[in-house]
């Protein structure tokens, strides 16, 4: 990528899947918009393609990542836009306890397995013996960080829970249990909505998973190797 007259670089690449939560998320102009696990930053500037919104809070645990977020923002966005983003390097699970209850829109794209990235790591790979106990706690820090999105969500938002892992328990059950949590601990009714109609909209370039019980999950397959993606949109009413 090179810099264009402006001196801003002109594409960004990414998975094509990557994009889906985005797209879910459906940001409309003035929302404030909540990016939980921000960095490195493809999806933060995906939100800022998808609509110029009121404001982008783009937040990262990783003071690291949150330098290569900053890094990202200055290559591709213009001035005048990166003036509606906040950057911040909090713990995604204190969130709704900073700011509950302020937000239009949250993307919890939440740390996973990474199974793409995986099969082809060979080094600190996050399926070595070593790192068995991060992974088994994986979905408990994923519970966490979706129950502060959606207590940092406005009655009448939404939120799209993201992971670019197979499992089910880093999908389907996180989702459950986020519902569950939010009745039982917050007295908060969060509804799970359909996307189904994202398999019609683009079945000729992704391959989903037909047995999810919610949300979506794309499949990497020969023939539209992207993903895997999953993602699930909640509406806390």
């Amino acid at each position: 990528s090179r810099p264009d007259s402006l001196g801003l670089l002109d594409y960004y690449l990414m998975d094509a899947a990557s994009l889906l939560p985005v797209l879910a998320l459906n940001v409309q102009p003035d929302d404030f918009v909540l990016d939980l696990c921000a960095a490195p930053g493809g999806k933060t500037l995906a939100l800022l393609q998808a609509g110029v919104c009121g404001h982008l809070a783009a937040n990262d645990i990783s003071t690291s990542r949150t330098k290569r977020l900053y890094q990202i923002l200055h290559s591709y966005v213009p001035r005048e836009i990166r003036e509606t983003v906040s950057v911040t390097s909090c713990d995604g699970r204190d969130w709704g306890q900073l700011e509950g209850g302020t937000f239009h829109k949250v993307l919890v794209d939440v740390p996973c397995t990474t199974d793409r990235h995986s099969v082809m790591e060979q080094d600190n790979n996050i399926f070595h013996r070593r790192r068995t106990k991060e992974r088994q706690m994986l979905p408990m820090l994923q519970l966490q960080l979706l129950m502060a999105g959606i207590l940092a969500t406005r009655p009448g938002g939404e939120v799209v829970y993201s992971t670019c892992s197979l499992s089910p328990l880093q999908n389907e059950y996180v989702i459950e249990r986020a519902v569950e949590v939010a009745e039982t601990e917050y007295n908060v009714k969060v509804h799970v909505e359909d996307l189904s109609h994202f398999r019609t909209l683009f079945q000729d370039t992704f391959s989903f998973f037909s047995d999810c019980r919610l949300g979506e999950l794309v499949l990497p397959h020969l023939t539209a190797n992207f993903g895997p993606m999953y993602f699930c949109k909640l509406r806390r009413m």
